[in-house]
């Protein structure tokens, strides 16, 4: 009986110590706090499935998630999040909750009432970040455009407007931090000449076959984290997103070979290389399997060789074009470019 007992406390220790080695990779922000560098992505996730993937996510390690107003899906992973969190196992302060502003509540008096919504929606008091998810401003009350008439340029609605905003919902305590996503360079320096409070994170299409160094340097002079989407091609997307015969990550023979050294597969590889470099990454997924396999990809230990093997990639390829944003008489074009 001594044995047993022993045998089961040491199982339960290496429990869980895995799941603290599972966790361990963090980013830290200028407060202290500190953020998984793993979390579930939920863009394109059902309605119908999205609550469920959130609780396997958040039973099997995960915690960190990041959402959006957009994905139209809050309100389900808001009672996602209710469920395990009245469980008592899983706090809501052990949770890294991101979510995003639309770009039609960019105006001053939109913007803290749009995250009001996605509060209420999550089920949430505060999130842990928020972001402005597009430097692209719709008239308000449009999901997207149909025509020229349903944009505002920046110079009605500047960025520095917008972020007035979300550094008052941080001084209500409705968020604890704030940034942006989708922004270049040039937009970053813009916002920092005109603010005294830069962004915290920049969320950013990033993956071998867009690997943005000069981007991630700036970021990284100026105490900015990205965070990674897209990380393994979101071959999921829309027929009217993709480009014809666009490449794949999973299948790039790099990307496989160094998957079959470690016996892991291409997807572990592509999320352990983003975790290397220094940023976040939300892989999406609805299947439990790839949701844990996922997480456990932190566990791979990718050497010099892989890292260089995947640097020599040079495809410059971008999933997300934000060509959708482009309509014969806005302003929008180039959007990476602004």
């Amino acid at each position: 009986m001594l044995n047993l007992l022993i045998s089961l406390s040491v199982l339960l220790f290496l429990l869980n110590l895995m799941h603290k080695l599972i966790n361990m990779e963090t980013l830290k922000f200028r407060n202290g706090d500190e953020m998984p560098a793993i979390g579930l992505g939920t863009w394109k996730s059902e309605k119908g499935k999205v609550g469920e993937a959130v609780k396997i996510a958040l039973n099997n390690g995960y915690r960190h998630i990041d959402c959006a107003a957009t994905y139209g899906n809050e309100a389900e992973i808001g009672s996602a999040f209710t469920a395990v969190f009245s469980e008592g196992k899983i706090k809501r302060e052990e949770v890294w909750v991101t979510s995003k502003l639309w770009n039609d509540s960019h105006r001053k008096e939109h913007v803290i009432p749009a995250l009001k919504q996605t509060l209420k929606d999550l089920q949430l008091d505060y999130l842990d970040l928020y972001l402005i998810h597009w430097p692209v401003a719709f008239k308000h009350g449009v999901g997207f455009p149909q025509s020229d008439d349903d944009y505002l340029s920046l110079e009605e609605v500047p960025i520095l407007e917008t972020w007035n905003e979300m550094i008052e919902a941080k001084r209500q305590g409705l968020v604890k931090h704030i940034g942006v996503s989708n922004f270049s360079i040039k937009k970053l320096k813009d916002l920092m000449a005109q603010s005294n409070e830069a962004p915290e994170m920049n969320q950013v299409e990033l993956h071998p076959f867009l690997q943005q160094h000069e981007l991630l340097e700036f970021c990284k002079e100026n105490n900015i984290h990205a965070t990674a989407y897209s990380p393994l091609g979101s071959g999921d997307r829309s027929a009217q997103m993709k480009a014809e015969n666009e490449p794949s990550l999973l299948e790039e023979p790099a990307i496989v070979e160094v998957a079959k050294k470690h016996n892991a597969s291409p997807a572990q590889v592509l999320i352990k290389w983003a975790v290397a470099r220094g940023t976040a990454v939300i892989p999406k997924s609805t299947t439990e399997k790839h949701i844990i396999a996922n997480l456990e990809s932190i566990k791979l230990n990718l050497d010099e060789e892989d890292l260089k093997k995947i640097a020599e990639i040079k495809r410059n390829f971008r999933y997300v074009t934000g060509e959708f944003f482009v309509t014969p008489g806005n302003s929008y074009h180039n959007i990476y470019d602004l």
